[in-house]
C-alpha cells in the first residue's frame, strides 16, 4: 500500500466536477482520517476543477475554510466540487468530501496566487512577526527522532511513512507555569520537495496542545481555517503549535509553518473539543 503523500493527493474525475481520491491507513491519527490531510485533499479538488487562466499562473488554494462534520475511516473517498466565483485574481469553491452516503468535511477554498519573491532572491515582507526562525535551525537536530517504530508517538501518529515528521518531544510535556505550550517539529514529505498541498497539511500537525494540561485523548477538529501565505522553498518545515486559551469544552490552536528560507508559508487556526480527562 502506496504511503506516499503525491499520491495520496491523486484524484480521478468520475463525473464533471466530482472526484474520487483515497487516503489509506499512513494519512490517520488513531484509527481516523487526518484532518490536515483532507483539508488538502479539498483544496486540490478546488485547483483541479478551477484550473489557471490561459497562459497565466496555476492557482493555488491561498485558504481554505473547513468545517469538519463527521470522521471518515481511511479508504476510498469523493470530492463534490461547486465554482461559486471566477474571478481575476480570486475564484471560489465549494468542495464536499463524502465517504458513502456522509459528508465528512465542507470547505471553502479561494483560490489566487500565493506571495511573490523576485527570482533569485528573498524579499523581505513589509513587516513580519515570525516567530518560528528564532526558536527552530532549518533543518532538526540528529537527536530529535522521526515518528515510526519505537517512536512514542508512532501508536497514535501514522503518518510516518508517508512523510518525515520530527517533533521535539519536550514541547509537549505538561506545562508547569501555565503558560501556553510552544509545540515545535520539523516534516517534509518522502521523495519529493514540499509543496502547497504538503504546506497546508502541516498547518494541522502538532498533537493537540492540550497535552500541556494532560488531556491527551480525541481532540475532534471542528473548524479549521488556513492561509497559504507562500509556495515552500525546498527542504524541512517548520512548525510551531500554540494556543491563546484552552477551556473546558472548547480550546484554539495556531500553527505557523516556515519553510527553509524562513519565510511564513502557512497560518492556520482552528476550533476543536477538549478530550474528557483520563
Amino acid at each position: 500500500m502506496n504511503a506516499l503523500f503525491t499520491d495520496a493527493m491523486t484524484l480521478r474525475e468520475i463525473d464533471p466536477g466530482v472526484y474520487e481520491g483515497e487516503l489509506n491507513k499512513h494519512w490517520t491519527i488513531g484509527p481516523k482520517v487526518h484532518g490536515g490531510a483532507m483539508l488538502a485533499l479539498c483544496a486540490n479538488a478546488a485547483r483541479t476543477v478551477c484550473g489557471g487562466q490561459p497562459d497565466g499562473p496555476v492557482l493555488q488554494p491561498v485558504a481554505v475554510a473547513a468545517s469538519f462534520l463527521s470522521a471518515p475511516d481511511p479508504g476510498v473517498m469523493q470530492l463534490v466540487t461547486s465554482i461559486r466565483k471566477r474571478g481575476r485574481r480570486i475564484s471560489v469553491v465549494d468542495v464536499e468530501l463524502v465517504q458513502g452516503s456522509r459528508t465528512a468535511v465542507h470547505a471553502v477554498v479561494n483560490l489566487g496566487e500565493p506571495e511573490h519573491f523576485p527570482p533569485g532572491g528573498q524579499a523581505a515582507p513589509l513587516l513580519s512577526a515570525n516567530p518560528v526562525v528564532d526558536l527552530m535551525a532549518p533543518e532538526p537536530p540528529d537527536d530529535v527522532a522521526p515518528i515510526g517504530p519505537g517512536h512514542p508517538l508512532a501508536g497514535l501518529v501514522h503518518l510516518g511513512e508517508g512523510c518525515d515528521v520530527r517533533p521535539v518531544l519536550s514541547t509537549l510535556v505538561p506545562s508547569t507555569d501555565g503558560r501556553p505550550p510552544v509545540i515545535q517539529m520539523w516534516a517534509r514529505p518522502r521523495g519529493v520537495a514540499p509543496d502547497a498541498l504538503f504546506a497546508l497539511m502541516c498547518g494541522d500537525l502538532s498533537a493537540p496542545v492540550t497535552f500541556a494540561v494532560e488531556r491527551t485523548g480525541w481532540a475532534p477538529t471542528v473548524q479549521l481555517t488556513a492561509f497559504l501565505r507562500s509556495l515552500p522553498a525546498d527542504g524541512w518545515l517548520r512548525i510551531i503549535a500554540t494556543c491563546t486559551e484552552i477551556g473546558h469544552d472548547w480550546f484554539d490552536e495556531d500553527h505557523t509553518v516556515v519553510d527553509s528560507l524562513g519565510r511564513i508559508v502557512v497560518q492556520a487556526r482552528q476550533l476543536a473539543m477538549v478530550p474528557a480527562a483520563g
